[in-house]
């Protein structure tokens, strides 16, 4: 146990998150601890003050104090930059107690692109930028340059697109055949659930009604439907649809229309012509991995073969852009599986890949596994990182898009990697939040994203049955956030 002591409230989760990223597997308890109610082994400044008892590291900084903190010199006591200071403190303090540093130095958001993709819009050089986010955030100069390429690579691809006035829309299908160890997403078994599927369907259209309504038939520049798995839709289903979007968007406007077909056990040649008649243009089949026993650990009902049969039906059918997810640091791989999985994929030649770095999440059931099986371990680390960038440039693919996430293994990143044109326009738009997302469906959220940068969310009811029951609520809800759209 880790016990942190602070006197300022609202910078707990920023302490958290530092912290968490030392010693991921530690319990961090913050406590705020204000004048005069401080203990005796602590002394509070004026400030702010921050005591790790495990480790036996203390830091303090206080307000107004003029001071070099790691090579930059602190004179505004304006609140970002305080913060700021204060974990460049902590990390200082961290690493040279533990000898151990960050890719991503002080960053704890999931947004690091935002920083550089804002200072290239300001006119600054990469120099510029690269040098910033090394002394202002520590961060490695590797991570550094992968950030900047990405956010040139982000302005270029979205150079076209209306993102104050346009918007872009997802539709969650929240079924799959059976639930992944280490999924927190909203999604249920579908062969419980599978008697409510019409009458889900039903009630997303409510919702595409309201949409329409509110935008006044513009079409979205982009479509993603995910889950959950979508691909658990029949056929008919999916023309229903289909037939409905149709009916409400001019569907030859839309730029990119994504299917998540993510179980390759979900998916079989009638639904893979049906998607391409309909007009999808990009699907993603998600192995996680090409190794046999650890997909049968995460609970995936398919083998290596199935995916190679799903990418072949695939391109039978006439798909030119398939996304591939795999994830590196799953229970017991090392660096040899991530190699195994890279030459797979290799030979499958998709046309992108996301790579993610395993993110264990209180709400999936890997946490427990993990607990009740502690010879087995997740793990990343640099070289398999490094691996899965080799194997996708190989494939002449480019980091386009980046996000972090909370307790990721490693303290690393996950990347999009695609061809040139066959970027995910959709995953920019959400991971930078450059333009509103009206969201469709259980468990998701809608952002209203305004010229200022102000984003605005609401969000839908997790649990399906609720959501039928509940679904003229959320429609207020979110015909209060996007009512005055068109005007904006």
């Amino acid at each position: 146990m880790i016990n942190v002591k602070v006197n300022r409230e609202n910078l707990e989760y920023d302490i958290y998150a530092l912290i968490k990223a030392f010693y991921p597997e530690e319990e961090i308890d913050i406590k705020v601890v204000h004048d005069g109610e401080a203990e005796e082994s602590v002394r509070v400044p004026s400030f702010y003050d921050v005591v790790l008892s495990s480790s036996r590291v203390s830091c303090s900084y206080n307000e107004g104090e003029e001071r070099n903190v790691c090579g930059e010199e602190l004179l505004s006591p304006e609140k970002a930059a305080i913060k700021n200071a204060m974990k460049r403190c902590i990390y200082g303090c961290i690493a040279s107690h533990t000898g151990k540093s960050l890719p991503w130095g002080t960053l704890t958001g999931i947004r690091p692109v935002k920083i550089p993709m804002l200072m290239i819009n300001e006119g600054r050089t990469d120099d510029e930028i690269g040098k910033y986010l090394k002394y202002n955030y520590l961060v490695s100069e590797k991570k550094a340059a992968l950030s900047i390429s990405i956010a040139h690579k982000e302005i270029k691809v979205l150079k076209d697109i209306d993102l104050t006035g346009g918007y872009s829309l997802y539709i969650g299908i929240p079924f799959c055949p059976t639930t992944c160890l280490y999924c927190s997403f909203t999604s249920y078994p579908i062969a419980r659930y599978k008697g409510l599927v019409d009458d889900y369907l039903k009630a997303l259209y409510k919702e595409l009604d309201l949409t329409c309504e509110l935008y006044k038939g513009k079409s979205p520049d982009s479509i993603y439907i995910g889950g959950g798995t979508p691909t658990t839709l029949t056929p008919l289903q999916f023309k229903e649809l289909f037939r409905y979007l149709g009916k409400l968007f001019d569907l030859d406007k839309v730029l990119e229309i994504t299917v998540e077909a993510g179980r390759p056990d979900s998916i079989d040649r009638d639904k893979l012509v049906t998607l391409k008649e309909l007009g999808v243009t990009r699907i993603s089949i998600n192995p996680q991995t090409m190794n046999e026993d650890t997909l049968k650990l995460i609970g995936r009902r398919h083998t290596v073969s199935d995916v190679k049969n799903a990418f072949r039906l695939a391109r039978e059918c006439g798909f030119d852009n398939i996304n591939t997810d795999i994830i590196l640091g799953l229970p017991g791989e090392g660096l040899s599986h991530v190699k195994r999985t890279m030459e797979e994929l290799k030979s499958l030649r998709p046309d992108s890949i996301t790579v993610h770095s395993m993110a264990i999440k209180r709400a999936a059931g890997m946490a427990e596994y993990l607990k009740e099986h502690e010879e087995i371990k997740s793990i990343n680390t640099p070289d398999m990182l490094e691996c899965a960038d080799k194997a996708a440039r190989e494939l002449d693919m480019e980091p386009y898009y980046l996000y972090r996430q909370k307790n990721m293994a490693g303290n690393f990143e996950n990347v999009g990697y695609s061809r040139e044109g066959c970027e995910g326009i959709y995953n920019i738009l959400i991971m930078e939040e450059l333009q509103s997302i009206v969201a469709c469906g259980a468990g998701t959220v809608s952002k209203r994203v305004y010229p200022d940068g102000l984003i605005t969310r609401c969000d839908n009811v997790k649990d399906v049955e609720l959501y039928l029951s509940r679904l003229d609520e959320m429609l207020e809800r979110k015909r209060k956030l996007f009512c005055d759209f068109s005007d904006a």
